[in-house]
This record gives C-alpha cells, structure tokens and sequence, in this order.
C-alpha cells in the first residue's frame, strides 16, 4: 500500500463530536444519504476493478515482474473502496446475497493452481475438489462430477466452479482468488513475507508452473466477472435500483435497522470476531483475511472507515470528492447527544486502534506476524482493535433500544461468545 494512499484515509476518517445540538432530521433524507454513499462506493469499487482489470491485461501479454507488481499494486488499491462497502452487506439482503461472488474467503487455493503439498496438504475430508487444480487439469471428476474446464470462462468460475460440490472454499470468483492468482501461496507462516509468484507463471515462452496460458485465462476470467458483478451491486443503488428502493420503502424504521444492523454486525461477528479474534486465539494465519497479499491490515481498516463513513454521512471518494448528507448520527442526536457523542468517541477510538494496526505493519511486522504466538507486543495489537471494536458495536446495541428498532441480535462469533468451543 502506498504511504500517502493510508494518511490521506486516516485524515478524512478522524471523527470530530460536534457540540452543536441536532434537529430532527427526515428519515427519508438520511436513507437517501445511506443510498448515495453506496452508489459512490460501489461505483469506485468498479472503477478501480476496472484499472486492475487493465493491468491484468498488460500483465499477461507481457509478463514481467513490473508489470505483475503494477498488478498487485492495482489490485490492493481495489480492495480500499470495496472494503469501505461491507457495512452495507448485513441489514441488506440483496448485498449480503451478491457478496460472496466477490470476497469469499477463507479460500482452498488448490481447487484454483498448483500448491506446496507439504505445507497446504493433499487431501481434504471435508472437500473432494481441494486440489482439484483447475489450471493444470481442462478435465476432472470427484464423486460422480465431472466438469468440463477445457475453456476457462467466467460462465466456468461463477457456475461450475464456486462453492462446488456446496463447499464454501471452493471459491473461484471475486477479490481473494485474483489475490491467489497474483501473489501464490504464502508460505511463510507467521514469519515474514507474502506469496511470491513469479511473473513466469503467467509466461508461456518461458513457463514456470505449467499451464501459464490456462493460469492466464484463469485470471482474464476472473477479472472480468468481478467488474461484472460489480456493475451489478452499482445498479442495485443507482435511482430505481432493487437495494435503494429496499432501504427507501420503510425510512422511519426499516431503513435505519439496516444501517444499524450493518454497524453492529460488521463491527462485532464479522470483523472483532471471525476476522480478528479466531485468528488471534488460534494465532493462525490461515485465518487472515488477505492471506495472500499480506494486505490484512489494510482489509479491516477500511471496514472501519466506511463504518464511519456509514454512520456519519460522509463519504471520500478515490477521486477526492464528497459524498455527504443528514446521517444515522443526526438521528441519533436528535434522541441523545449524550448517546451519539458516546457512539462517535468510541468510532474514534476504533480508528485509532486500526491505525497503530497499520502502523505496526508499515514498519514491518505484517499481519500474520502480529498473530503469531509468543509475539506479545503484536498479539496486544490486534486484541486493542477487537476490544475497541466490542465497545463500538456495544454503543450501536444501545442505539436499537433508544430508537426502538424491532431488529434481531448482530451477528456472532464463537471467538467471542464461546472462545472454548472454537478449539473443540
């Protein structure tokens, strides 16, 4: 991740508690502000998909190490706009439905590519296609299943291949299985360094791996499905669109329950929990988010930023420019100053936790180092974040109850609602 890229998101995601007091806003207008950040997100979520896109296409007509290092480098500044739209997956079933085409993880990398046998395995109890390797094989069969791959098209990833067999790590769509194709295996564990692919992989005059030119149509297919999902979720939250008109029939109660409800379970099940604290008491980075790119602590903290985004209305485009209007915080002051000013310090202090976080591995210990075990210094890094993130998604629990939205508990986690029964 560039420098500059993270300083300009920590400035715009520093919160500021106004000692203003708020009027009563038109719920229609805050779910009209909750709607137009999403547009803007996603439609930068495309935009930068579509500038990885272009350099896929360099990557693999010419294979250098430039030009796959211009590839990774486009591929995680796609991840910061995606990431800041996770708030809106839960509350919205059209988002949560569509999500995982393009950020299902964790990920069986061997259904995709070859792997290192000795440190990923060669079977699976659980999944029959765990080393299928799509790339090397145009052919396979596993329990009476045999899917034709002679032609690797995005009609082959999205129908035939993601989540067959009804395996949800048979992923071969979206984000982590361009990570994969880009990066490789990491097979550093919880020492330092990220997958290390070379660009030959993708070269067929001088092919390292085999198959290059499967492994090339592999990622060109990939690529282009992604945008096209994407183009979807854009649509969705454009004026007219099914997810807007959702969030928009109901804007008293209804809307708001969903913004809630994507705070509060982005911030405690998913993030704190599954994404954070399972890793941590495991120390397994097996358990990182992007794995592959040692790109994790950019991963959650952009969650955190479009959190903030969500529940402040506003918005930073990649562009710079702004999207903003009345917001989630509006109504809640207009209940309790007290209760958003709590709210808005303990976003605060998140963001705070989540920048130590990056700063930590800016200066050299990556993610997957902070969950090593014995690694004190790292472990209490991460474990700040996931505290802070508790204590916010604690406040939003106080926001159903001050506005008396009929909504159903967040989203959990063993890690944290039973710790015991994740090493049963």
């Amino acid at each position: 991740m560039r420098r500059s890229s993270v300083t300009a998101a920590v400035a715009v995601a520093l919160i500021v508690p106004s000692a203003v007091a708020q009027a009563q806003p038109d719920p229609a207008a805050v779910m009209t502000s909750y709607a137009d950040i999403a547009h803007a997100m996603y439609a930068d979520s495309l935009a930068t998909a579509q500038t990885l896109d272009t350099a896929i296409g360099t990557l693999v007509s010419t294979p250098t190490e430039a030009n796959l290092a211009a590839a990774r480098q486009a591929w995680i500044e796609a991840r910061v706009p995606y990431q800041q739209t996770e708030v809106y997956r839960f509350g919205n079933p059209i988002v949560d439905d569509w999500e995982g085409r393009v950020n299902a993880w964790p990920l069986d990398e061997g259904l995709i590519d070859y792997v290192d046998v000795s440190n990923y395995g060669d079977v699976s109890d659980e999944n029959m296609f765990y080393t299928a390797n799509v790339v090397a094989n145009p052919q396979f069969t596993f329990g009476g299943t045999t899917i034709d791959a002679s032609s690797i098209t995005p009609s082959l990833l999205q129908d035939d291949l993601h989540e067959v067999d009804g395996v949800e790590a048979n992923v071969a769509t979206g984000y982590h299985a361009i990570e994969f194709l880009l990066w490789g295996q990491d097979l550093n564990g919880t020492r330092p360094g990220a997958g290390n692919r070379p660009a030959t992989d993708f070269d067929t005059a001088n092919c390292t791996g085999g198959n290059c030119d499967r492994r090339a149509e592999f990622l060109v297919s990939a690529s282009a499905l992604l945008i096209t999902d994407l183009e979807e979720m854009v649509a969705n939250w454009d004026e007219g669109g099914a997810a807007r008109a959702e969030v928009m029939a109901d804007p008293e109660t209804g809307g708001p329950s969903a913004i809630i409800t994507g705070l509060g379970s982005l911030s405690y099940g998913e993030l704190a929990g599954e994404r954070m604290q399972l890793g941590l008491l495991l120390h397994d980075p097996e358990e990182e988010h992007d794995c592959f790119a040692d790109n994790t602590h950019n991963s959650h903290y952009y969650n955190q930023v479009g959190m903030t985004a969500v529940y402040t209305g506003r918005y930073v485009r990649t562009d710079g420019s702004v999207v903003e209007g009345a917001s989630m915080s509006d109504l809640v002051a207009a209940n309790s100053e007290e209760l958003d000013t709590m709210i808005l310090n303990r976003m605060s202090a998140t963001t705070s936790a989540m920048q130590a976080m990056v700063a930590t591995a800016e200066g050299g210990m990556a993610y997957d180092q902070m969950l090593a075990e014995g690694n004190e210094d790292g472990n209490a890094v991460l474990q700040n974040v996931i505290d802070r993130l508790v204590d916010q998604a604690a406040g939003f629990e106080e926001v159903v109850v001050a506005l008396d939205l009929q909504i159903g508990p967040f989203e959990g986690s063993d890690s944290l609602d039973d710790p015991d029964a994740v090493f049963h």
